[in-house]
């Protein structure tokens, strides 16, 4: 059975794929990423394979999962906040707007020294933001959640979670994994993956 490892250093993305009841290792890419594109759909994919091919070098008899998610509105990519005032802006923007939350999932098959298979997918959600006040944003802020975060903002959050007035899609994709959409695809393109229970 090949063991499995996650190419992140997302705390959340390794809790999200622990409630899968799998085993696995994690060992951050530590890449510098290379953007490509401005297109978050080609972006996220790219990342994503950028981590696993990473790891990939170094590792043997594997799966090896890489992922990145990015925020998007008005064709603009939103990435992490280097500043609280970068912070704010993003927030500001987002502020009685939908914008997309992309995510994208590689997930690399190595054995004997050779790629096997390399599963990508894309998944995209929707999220619309209730209308901001500067103070709202302000105390946000202050709760230095948001400077780690694409888009500058965590769903997941006590505070930033009553920012999100509506969500259409995965719930877990704005988080920073989409489940639903990595279960369905792995329990048929590799079946052994969830035979790593606890």
């Amino acid at each position: 059975m090949l063991k499995i490892i996650l190419a992140s250093q997302s705390p959340r993305r390794r809790k999200l794929l622990t409630q899968l009841g799998i085993k696995f290792e994690v060992i951050p890419s530590n890449i510098d990423e290379i953007v490509s594109t401005n297109d978050p759909f080609k972006l996220v994919k790219d990342l994503s394979s950028q981590k696993s091919n990473a790891i990939s070098e170094n590792v043997d008899n594997a799966y090896i999962i890489g992922s990145d998610t990015i925020v998007a509105f008005d064709n603009e990519i939103l990435g992490k906040p280097n500043t609280k005032a970068e912070a704010f802006s993003m927030l500001s923007t987002l502020s009685n707007q939908t914008h997309s939350v992309f995510t994208g999932v590689s997930v690399l098959k190595k054995i004997d020294g050779k790629i096997c298979a390399n599963h990508q997918f894309v998944e995209e959600t929707k999220v619309t933001f209730s209308k901001l006040s500067n103070s709202e944003i302000d105390a946000y802020i202050e709760t230095g959640s948001p400077m780690d975060k694409a888009g500058a903002y965590g769903i997941q959050d006590d505070w930033g979670a009553v920012f999100v007035k509506h969500i259409q899609g995965d719930f877990y994709n704005v988080v920073g994994f989409p489940l639903h959409r990595f279960y369905q695809e792995l329990k048929v393109l590799e079946p052994e993956f969830f035979n790593h229970s606890k």
